[in-house]
């Protein structure tokens, strides 16, 4: 099937073509027909399968220039907002349209500035209230909204901000909903806000064929040195290290330059130009290593990704999925791997309970063991609670006895705060507001992570 097939607008397929798209989808096959007429769609696929594409065009197909704003796409992250705006504009370039692309922590000025000229506002659901609440932003006119990874941003607190949102809108537009998930708990949105939906469902997961996962068994103080082993020794193009927590990210992106390996990284609380200017990098290959938090799970579209790299994972399971979606895109093979302590295992065997994933455990190599210093020093803020002369203000607390190793012996906060939210001005938390803490399981003096019932020694036994 082509595009043509799906009757897309001669201008479109033009400007689908030179960006390399000449044949729709899974996801965009199902759901373009279903957009086209009218119908409210909850689109179900996996990372990467042309989510955009699929509700952008019947979008810019019904787009009448200059008649206000008309369509309303919400992202939960700031990074996908731009993303998004951006394949709009390079698809869509043969069609008469106009776009803001609105969210928080930029002078809003120049926002409200492009609202006033917008076809298409893209936003975070944080700085849209702000302009609803604050600047007379009307919504009255709006034809369709989109809830792109409505999954995300319901577990990120939004749902309340969304209603809010939808509340301003008419009553007879169109809801589109798209999420590499959708829980029950969009069920909420779905009875309250949309008109009989259908469901349209694609793969859902990286294809095996293309993805091969994998886990290493290790100890906590020794993943950094393995990491730093792992990526000399594999063949890897662009690959992204995540970590569950911002003083993560630092404390290993300031260890691998210490050991001479080039990097960048991204997190919540960085300025929006250094988080956007190191994506553009990073897509250029300059560096080919991004170290990253949970906000650039959902942020980052790089086609050339061949290798993930799990340095611990997140409490929440579902963004295992995620993650490891940044690889194995567009027909193109790609390589997940997870470093895996004892304090991963309970959210390791969620991730395998709810997802069929298959992810094969490798034997631990020789490999040279390195300092890591848990302390965060020169341009990065925050750090580690070790006193000394860090410059930053106190982050992370690294308990535990492997600290006085001299290695990696650190532990993410998970209580309270999200340590990946980033403040928008006027105190209102804007893309990346997360719902308050996740508390994590108790840990007891009789917890063996190596023993689960008979199975393999690591518990986990899924080999390919």
């Amino acid at each position: 099937m082509i595009f043509e097939d799906l009757n897309v607008k001669p201008e479109l397929v033009k400007g689908l073509k030179e960006i390399g798209v000449k044949e729709p989808t899974e996801i965009q096959k199902k759901t373009i027909p279903l957009i086209k007429e009218g119908k409210d769609v909850i689109g179900i696929s996996k990372t990467g399968s042309g989510k955009t594409i699929a509700f952008g065009i019947p979008i810019l197909e019904k787009i009448e220039h200059g008649r206000g704003v008309q369509f309303l796409i919400i992202a939960p992250v700031r990074e996908l907002a731009v993303q998004i705006s951006n394949e709009l504009k390079k698809f869509g370039k043969y069609i008469k349209f106009s776009a803001a692309t609105v969210y928080g922590g930029v002078a809003i000025n120049p926002q409200i500035e492009a609202i006033a000229r917008a076809d298409i506002i893209v936003s975070t659901p944080g700085r849209l209230l702000d302009h609803l609440e604050n600047f007379d932003l009307k919504l009255d006119k709006i034809k369709c909204v989109v809830l792109d990874e409505a999954d995300k941003m319901v577990e990120m607190g939004f749902i309340e901000d969304i209603r809010r949102i939808l509340n301003e809108t008419p009553n007879n537009r169109q809801v589109l909903l798209f999420g590499a998930t959708i829980s029950n708990e969009v069920d909420e949105l779905k009875q309250d806000y949309m008109h009989n939906p259908e469901t349209a469902q694609a793969e859902s997961h990286v294809d095996e064929e293309y993805l091969e996962q994998y886990y290493y068994d290790v100890k906590q103080f020794e993943k950094f040195s393995l990491l730093v082993h792992l990526l000399k020794k594999e063949k890897k193009d662009l690959c992204i290290i995540f970590c569950s927590a911002r003083s993560t990210v630092e404390m290993v992106t300031r260890n691998l330059r210490d050991n001479g390996i080039k990097c960048d990284m991204i997190h919540g609380k960085l300025t929006q130009n250094r988080r956007l200017r190191a994506i553009e990098n990073f897509h250029k290959g300059n560096p080919t290593i991004l170290v990253a938090s949970a906000v650039a799970a959902r942020g980052i579209d790089v086609k050339d990704v061949s290798h993930i790299f799990n340095y611990d994972l997140s409490p929440d399971a579902q963004e295992y999925v995620h993650r490891v979606g940044r690889t194995a895109r567009a027909g193109k093979t790609g390589k997940a791997i997870t470093l895996l302590s004892e304090r991963d295992h309970d959210v390791f065997r969620e991730i395998l309970s709810r997802f069929p994933v298959k992810v094969e455990q490798l034997p631990l190599e020789d490999f040279e063991r390195l300092k890591f210093n848990a302390g965060i020093r020169g341009s990065f803020r925050g750090g580690g609670r070790f006193g000394g002369r860090g410059s930053g203000r106190p982050g992370g607390r690294f308990g535990g006895r492997d600290d006085s190793r001299g290695y990696q012996g650190h532990r993410p906060r998970y209580g309270g705060r999200s340590s990946d939210s980033s403040s928008s001005y006027g105190g209102r938390n804007d893309s990346d507001r997360p719902r308050s803490g996740f508390q994590g399981r108790p840990r007891t003096s009789e917890h063996k992570p190596r023993s689960y019932g008979g199975r393999s020694s690591s518990g986990y036994g899924r080999s390919k």
